[in-house]
Protein backbone atom coordinates (compact mmCIF):
# COMPACT_ATOMS: atom_id res chain seq x y z
CA UNK A 1 0.00 0.00 0.00
CA UNK A 2 1.58 3.76 -0.98
CA UNK A 3 0.74 6.07 1.33
CA UNK A 4 2.17 9.58 2.55
CA UNK A 5 1.94 10.75 5.88
CA UNK A 6 2.42 14.45 6.14
CA UNK A 7 4.03 16.67 8.36
CA UNK A 8 5.56 20.19 9.15
CA UNK A 9 8.86 20.64 10.01
CA UNK A 10 9.90 23.82 12.30
CA UNK A 11 13.06 24.75 13.71
CA UNK A 12 14.30 27.61 16.83
CA UNK A 13 14.71 31.13 15.27
CA UNK A 14 18.33 32.19 14.72
CA UNK A 15 19.92 29.17 15.53
CA UNK A 16 20.80 25.40 14.14
CA UNK A 17 19.17 22.59 15.60
CA UNK A 18 20.68 18.79 15.89
CA UNK A 19 18.10 17.47 17.42
CA UNK A 20 14.39 17.17 15.76
CA UNK A 21 11.28 16.10 17.87
CA UNK A 22 8.86 14.09 16.15
CA UNK A 23 5.44 14.36 16.89
CA UNK A 24 2.41 12.00 16.76
CA UNK A 25 -0.81 12.99 17.77
CA UNK A 26 -3.33 10.34 19.43
CA UNK A 27 -7.12 9.43 18.52
CA UNK A 28 -9.26 12.00 17.05
CA UNK A 29 -6.61 14.69 16.61
CA UNK A 30 -4.26 15.82 14.12
CA UNK A 31 -1.19 18.08 14.12
CA UNK A 32 -3.10 20.73 16.43
CA UNK A 33 -2.82 18.84 19.31
CA UNK A 34 0.75 19.65 19.17
CA UNK A 35 0.87 22.96 17.26
CA UNK A 36 -2.04 24.51 19.00
CA UNK A 37 -3.81 27.80 17.46
CA UNK A 38 -5.10 29.19 20.49
CA UNK A 39 -3.01 30.73 23.39
CA UNK A 40 0.47 29.65 21.42
CA UNK A 41 2.46 31.03 24.30
CA UNK A 42 0.34 28.84 27.07
CA UNK A 43 -0.69 25.58 24.85
CA UNK A 44 1.70 24.84 21.85
CA UNK A 45 3.60 22.37 22.88
CA UNK A 46 6.01 22.35 19.32
CA UNK A 47 6.58 26.35 19.97
CA UNK A 48 7.87 25.40 24.14
CA UNK A 49 10.22 22.92 21.99
CA UNK A 50 11.57 25.44 19.39
CA UNK A 51 12.21 27.64 22.37
CA UNK A 52 14.08 25.70 23.97
CA UNK A 53 16.42 25.01 21.01
CA UNK A 54 14.76 21.55 19.65
CA UNK A 55 13.35 21.59 15.99
CA UNK A 56 10.35 19.79 15.80
CA UNK A 57 8.32 17.62 13.20
CA UNK A 58 4.86 17.48 13.75
CA UNK A 59 2.99 14.82 11.57
CA UNK A 60 -1.19 14.45 10.93
CA UNK A 61 -1.17 10.29 11.72
CA UNK A 62 -2.25 8.49 7.98
CA UNK A 63 -5.61 8.62 8.17
CA UNK A 64 -6.02 12.39 9.44
CA UNK A 65 -4.85 15.94 8.05
CA UNK A 66 -3.17 16.15 5.15
CA UNK A 67 -1.65 12.93 5.04
CA UNK A 68 -3.23 9.94 3.12
CA UNK A 69 -6.32 7.71 4.01
CA UNK A 70 -6.17 4.40 3.48
CA UNK A 71 -9.45 2.31 3.85
CA UNK A 72 -9.94 1.73 7.46
CA UNK A 73 -9.54 -1.53 7.78
CA UNK A 74 -5.45 -1.44 6.79
CA UNK A 75 -4.46 1.10 9.14
CA UNK A 76 -3.04 -0.19 11.97
CA UNK A 77 -0.96 0.95 14.50
CA UNK A 78 2.38 -1.08 13.32
CA UNK A 79 1.52 0.96 10.16
CA UNK A 80 1.43 3.83 11.52
CA UNK A 81 4.97 2.80 13.10
CA UNK A 82 6.46 1.80 10.00
CA UNK A 83 5.10 5.30 8.46
CA UNK A 84 6.97 7.30 11.20
CA UNK A 85 10.18 5.04 10.80
CA UNK A 86 10.09 6.32 7.45
CA UNK A 87 10.07 10.06 8.48
CA UNK A 88 12.54 9.37 10.89
CA UNK A 89 15.19 7.85 8.15
CA UNK A 90 14.44 11.12 6.03
CA UNK A 91 15.12 13.48 8.85
CA UNK A 92 18.26 11.72 9.77
CA UNK A 93 18.98 11.51 6.10
CA UNK A 94 18.56 15.48 5.06
CA UNK A 95 15.68 14.38 2.86
CA UNK A 96 13.03 17.38 4.44
CA UNK A 97 14.23 20.70 4.75
CA UNK A 98 17.90 19.84 3.84
CA UNK A 99 19.04 19.10 7.86
CA UNK A 100 20.57 16.42 8.71
CA UNK A 101 19.57 15.67 12.15
CA UNK A 102 21.99 13.77 14.71
CA UNK A 103 19.43 13.15 16.79
CA UNK A 104 15.86 12.21 17.18
CA UNK A 105 13.20 12.52 20.59
CA UNK A 106 10.49 10.38 19.41
CA UNK A 107 7.48 12.08 21.30
CA UNK A 108 3.78 10.84 21.05
CA UNK A 109 0.04 11.09 22.89
CA UNK A 110 -2.58 8.64 23.82
CA UNK A 111 -2.67 6.61 20.47
CA UNK A 112 0.45 8.44 19.09
CA UNK A 113 2.03 6.96 22.20
CA UNK A 114 1.23 3.30 21.50
CA UNK A 115 2.65 3.73 17.83
CA UNK A 116 5.72 5.76 19.15
CA UNK A 117 6.43 2.82 21.39
CA UNK A 118 6.31 0.51 18.51
CA UNK A 119 8.02 2.34 16.18
CA UNK A 120 10.86 2.56 19.13
CA UNK A 121 11.21 -0.81 20.35
CA UNK A 122 11.26 -2.14 16.62
CA UNK A 123 13.12 0.29 15.23
CA UNK A 124 15.34 1.49 17.42
CA UNK A 125 16.01 4.89 15.44
CA UNK A 126 15.32 7.36 18.31
CA UNK A 127 17.19 8.28 20.28
CA UNK A 128 14.70 8.90 23.43
CA UNK A 129 10.74 8.81 23.67
CA UNK A 130 8.33 10.79 25.58
CA UNK A 131 4.85 9.02 25.99
CA UNK A 132 2.36 11.14 27.23
CA UNK A 133 -1.25 9.97 27.69
CA UNK A 134 -0.56 6.13 28.36
CA UNK A 135 0.53 3.53 30.55
CA UNK A 136 0.50 0.03 30.73
CA UNK A 137 -2.60 -0.24 32.94
CA UNK A 138 -6.29 1.11 31.98
CA UNK A 139 -9.32 1.94 34.05
CA UNK A 140 -11.61 -0.42 31.92
CA UNK A 141 -14.68 0.23 32.98
CA UNK A 142 -14.37 4.31 32.27
CA UNK A 143 -12.40 3.37 28.57
CA UNK A 144 -15.79 0.95 27.44
CA UNK A 145 -18.37 3.47 28.94
CA UNK A 146 -16.46 6.31 26.53
CA UNK A 147 -15.32 4.26 23.73
CA UNK A 148 -19.07 3.06 23.59
CA UNK A 149 -21.14 6.52 24.17
CA UNK A 150 -18.60 9.07 22.56
CA UNK A 151 -17.19 7.49 19.55
CA UNK A 152 -19.47 7.26 17.09
CA UNK A 153 -18.89 7.00 12.20
CA UNK A 154 -17.55 9.99 11.26
CA UNK A 155 -19.56 9.85 8.19
CA UNK A 156 -22.43 10.69 10.41
CA UNK A 157 -20.42 13.84 12.31
CA UNK A 158 -21.22 17.15 11.03
CA UNK A 159 -17.99 18.40 10.67
CA UNK A 160 -16.90 15.48 8.01
CA UNK A 161 -20.03 15.84 5.76
CA UNK A 162 -19.08 14.91 1.92
CA UNK A 163 -16.06 13.97 3.25
CA UNK A 164 -16.26 10.14 2.34
CA UNK A 165 -14.81 8.70 5.17
CA UNK A 166 -15.69 4.81 4.97
CA UNK A 167 -17.52 3.73 8.45
CA UNK A 168 -14.45 2.51 10.25
CA UNK A 169 -12.72 5.88 10.89
CA UNK A 170 -14.62 6.99 14.19
CA UNK A 171 -14.64 10.31 15.74
CA UNK A 172 -16.20 11.72 18.76
CA UNK A 173 -19.53 12.85 18.99
CA UNK A 174 -20.04 16.58 19.54
CA UNK A 175 -20.26 17.87 22.56
CA UNK A 176 -18.08 14.94 24.98
CA UNK A 177 -14.77 15.58 24.59
CA UNK A 178 -14.72 17.74 27.38
CA UNK A 179 -15.97 15.53 29.45
CA UNK A 180 -13.67 12.17 28.22
CA UNK A 181 -10.41 14.07 27.38
CA UNK A 182 -10.05 17.20 29.88
CA UNK A 183 -10.87 17.96 33.38
CA UNK A 184 -12.91 20.33 34.86
CA UNK A 185 -10.56 22.60 36.95
CA UNK A 186 -7.47 22.93 34.30
CA UNK A 187 -9.91 23.41 30.96
CA UNK A 188 -10.04 26.71 29.03
CA UNK A 189 -13.59 26.73 27.48
CA UNK A 190 -12.01 28.28 24.35
CA UNK A 191 -9.60 25.38 24.25
CA UNK A 192 -12.39 22.97 24.50
CA UNK A 193 -14.16 25.18 21.24
CA UNK A 194 -10.95 25.44 19.23
CA UNK A 195 -10.33 21.30 19.63
CA UNK A 196 -13.83 20.71 18.54
CA UNK A 197 -13.43 22.55 15.98
CA UNK A 198 -10.22 20.76 14.85
CA UNK A 199 -11.26 17.16 15.83
CA UNK A 200 -10.29 14.54 13.45
CA UNK A 201 -10.70 11.10 13.29
CA UNK A 202 -9.24 7.31 13.65
CA UNK A 203 -9.75 3.72 12.32
CA UNK A 204 -11.63 0.56 14.12
CA UNK A 205 -8.51 -1.31 13.99
CA UNK A 206 -6.49 1.16 15.47
CA UNK A 207 -8.76 1.59 18.25
CA UNK A 208 -8.28 -2.25 18.69
CA UNK A 209 -4.79 -1.68 19.20
CA UNK A 210 -5.32 1.17 21.48
CA UNK A 211 -7.77 -0.64 24.12
CA UNK A 212 -5.09 -3.59 24.24
CA UNK A 213 -2.89 -2.05 25.82
CA UNK A 214 -1.07 -5.34 26.23
CA UNK A 215 0.15 -5.20 23.53
CA UNK A 216 3.10 -2.41 24.61
CA UNK A 217 4.83 -4.84 26.42
CA UNK A 218 6.82 -6.82 24.06
CA UNK A 219 7.76 -3.45 22.45
CA UNK A 220 7.96 -0.77 25.43
CA UNK A 221 10.62 -4.38 26.76
CA UNK A 222 12.93 -3.66 23.76
CA UNK A 223 13.23 -0.01 23.83
CA UNK A 224 17.27 0.47 23.88
CA UNK A 225 17.15 4.12 24.59
CA UNK A 226 15.81 6.45 27.62
CA UNK A 227 12.00 6.72 28.34
CA UNK A 228 9.73 9.46 29.83
CA UNK A 229 6.38 8.89 30.46
CA UNK A 230 4.28 11.56 31.58
CA UNK A 231 -0.04 12.15 32.40
CA UNK A 232 -2.05 13.91 34.20
CA UNK A 233 -3.43 12.94 37.43
CA UNK A 234 -6.99 13.37 36.08
CA UNK A 235 -6.53 10.71 33.08
CA UNK A 236 -9.62 8.83 33.20
CA UNK A 237 -8.41 5.95 31.21
CA UNK A 238 -5.18 5.51 32.76
CA UNK A 239 -5.33 7.05 36.42
CA UNK A 240 -7.39 4.41 38.68
CA UNK A 241 -8.33 6.66 42.32
CA UNK A 242 -8.60 3.73 43.99
CA UNK A 243 -5.15 2.84 42.99
CA UNK A 244 -3.50 5.40 43.33
CA UNK A 245 -1.50 4.86 40.59
CA UNK A 246 -1.18 8.62 39.46
CA UNK A 247 -0.99 9.65 42.80
CA UNK A 248 2.62 10.95 42.05
CA UNK A 249 5.89 10.78 39.83
CA UNK A 250 7.02 7.51 42.09
CA UNK A 251 3.94 5.75 42.22
CA UNK A 252 3.59 5.65 38.58
CA UNK A 253 7.55 5.06 38.01
CA UNK A 254 6.67 2.21 40.71
CA UNK A 255 3.42 0.86 38.65
CA UNK A 256 5.74 1.26 35.06
CA UNK A 257 8.89 0.55 35.87
CA UNK A 258 8.55 -3.67 35.11
CA UNK A 259 7.16 -2.79 31.15
CA UNK A 260 11.05 -1.22 30.57
CA UNK A 261 14.63 -2.91 30.46
CA UNK A 262 17.24 -0.99 32.30
CA UNK A 263 18.58 0.50 28.85
CA UNK A 264 15.20 3.16 29.00
CA UNK A 265 16.01 4.33 31.91
CA UNK A 266 12.50 4.85 32.65
CA UNK A 267 11.24 8.67 34.01
CA UNK A 268 7.81 9.52 34.70
CA UNK A 269 6.01 12.95 35.43
CA UNK A 270 2.64 13.74 36.82
CA UNK A 271 0.81 16.49 36.35
CA UNK A 272 -1.77 17.58 38.86
CA UNK A 273 -5.32 18.53 38.02
CA UNK A 274 -4.33 17.97 34.52
CA UNK A 275 -6.43 15.22 32.06
CA UNK A 276 -6.17 13.24 29.41
CA UNK A 277 -5.34 16.17 27.38
CA UNK A 278 -1.67 17.21 29.21
CA UNK A 279 -0.83 20.15 26.40
CA UNK A 280 -4.25 21.46 26.55
CA UNK A 281 -4.40 21.86 30.37
CA UNK A 282 -4.26 25.48 31.80
CA UNK A 283 -1.35 23.90 34.25
CA UNK A 284 -0.12 22.54 31.20
CA UNK A 285 3.69 25.09 31.96
CA UNK A 286 5.42 22.99 34.16
CA UNK A 287 4.75 19.43 32.28
CA UNK A 288 6.62 21.41 29.50
CA UNK A 289 9.26 22.01 31.38
CA UNK A 290 9.54 18.80 32.56
CA UNK A 291 9.84 17.70 29.20
CA UNK A 292 12.35 20.29 28.02
CA UNK A 293 14.23 19.46 31.63
CA UNK A 294 14.43 15.92 30.45
CA UNK A 295 15.72 16.07 26.93
CA UNK A 296 18.35 18.15 27.79
CA UNK A 297 19.51 15.81 30.18
CA UNK A 298 19.65 12.82 28.43
CA UNK A 299 19.85 13.83 24.20
CA UNK A 300 20.26 17.71 24.47
CA UNK A 301 19.58 20.23 21.45
CA UNK A 302 22.78 21.24 19.89
CA UNK A 303 25.69 19.00 19.09
CA UNK A 304 27.87 18.63 22.32
CA UNK A 305 27.41 14.76 23.08
CA UNK A 306 25.28 15.01 26.41
CA UNK A 307 26.54 12.14 29.33
CA UNK A 308 23.23 11.92 31.77
CA UNK A 309 24.76 12.41 35.80
CA UNK A 310 25.63 8.70 37.12
CA UNK A 311 22.39 8.64 39.50
CA UNK A 312 19.77 9.13 36.42
CA UNK A 313 19.00 5.64 35.83
CA UNK A 314 19.88 4.66 39.74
Amino acid sequence: MSATMHGTLCVPAGRTADTVMVLVPGATYNHTYWDFPYRPETYNFRRAMNDAGYATFVVDRLGTGASSRPPSALLTASLQAEAVHQVIQALRGGRIGGTVFRKTILGGHSLGSLISVIEAGTYHDADAVVLTGITHRIVAPEVVKIFTSSFYPAALDPAFTGKSYDPGYLTTRPGTRGTDFYAPATTDPVVLATDEATKDVFSATEALDGLGVADLLPYSRRIQHPVLLAVGDQDQFFCDPLSGNCASTAALKAQEDPYFGSAACLHTYVQPGAGHDLNLATNTAPYQQAVRDWADAFVGAGPVPVTPPAEACA
